[in-house]
């Protein structure tokens, strides 16, 4: 027999499953130092602190479907805690780094990109049931929040600098933001079952880019979510172009 939670009916309401959620306020606190960083202009370690962020939100679910210990409080927080991390930050960040300088264009873009981020989020929370689970609806905002920080940490690395950065940066956060809220599919991986052999070359690819990451994060990170950012265009296209090619 399973034993019985004979804890009050209130305290069982106000209980939350602690580790999943350690991880979501992991994620949460590397999405506020990310903002600190930026606001003292240490522009590196905020983009770093994006990526970490995006780790951590890609654990805790994982661990609560492993663990059995998913929860409404849980994905409540998770998509509060995506706001700051993958919303905010790379809204601020992009924002005190290079956007400042274009005056009230700069901070309309980067609100776009927050409004677009927080839009985002709130139509996948209510399209949960209906949605093609193979496919998101507009770029995912990790990924979106990856390319701002991808940028901004690919250009301090390389040292560049000057007008064409600066255009540079609106256009990434700007073409982030609208593509989060655009009806681009973007396959979600969702379908790849990690409990099922494959052949032993399919670990190549893998091993390819996870030399390429140790070589050089900034650029393979940074290309890693360009080419992801670009599928779904390359994708629409594809399906657009298809009826042709069958006529």
């Amino acid at each position: 027999m399973q034993p019985s939670d004979k804890r009050p009916l209130n305290l069982r309401r106000q209980s939350i499953y602690l580790l999943p959620n350690s991880f979501t306020l992991a994620a949460l606190f590397a999405g506020f130092y990310a903002i600190v960083q930026a606001m003292n202009h240490r522009f590196e370690p905020a983009a770093v602190a994006i990526f970490v962020a995006m780790v951590l939100d890609g654990m805790d679910g994982r661990v609560a479907r492993m663990t059995n210990t998913q929860s409404a409080f849980g994905a409540e927080f998770d998509s509060l805690s995506d706001m700051v991390s993958f919303g905010v930050a790379p809204a601020l960040v992009a924002y005190e780094w290079m956007l400042r300088g274009f005056g009230k264009l700069g901070w309309i873009v980067a609100f776009i990109y927050c409004a677009a981020a927080a839009l985002r989020l709130a139509r996948f929370n209510t399209q949960l049931e209906v949605a093609d689970k193979r496919f998101f609806q507009g770029m995912p905002s990790p990924t979106a929040a990856a390319l701002v920080a991808g940028f901004v940490w690919i250009s301090l690395e390389a040292g560049w600098t000057g007008e064409a950065i600066r255009w540079g940066a609106l256009a990434v956060t700007a073409f982030a933001g609208l593509t989060m809220v655009s009806n681009v599919r973007y396959y979600s991986f969702k379908e790849i079952n990690v409990r099922k052999t494959v052949p032993f070359f399919v670990l190549l690819p893998i091993l390819f880019v996870l030399v390429a990451i140790a070589a050089n994060p900034p650029i393979a990170l940074f290309a890693l979510f360009v080419v992801y950012a670009l599928s779904g265009y390359v994708l629409a296209l594809w399906n657009r172009l298809k009826p042709a090619n069958k006529a």
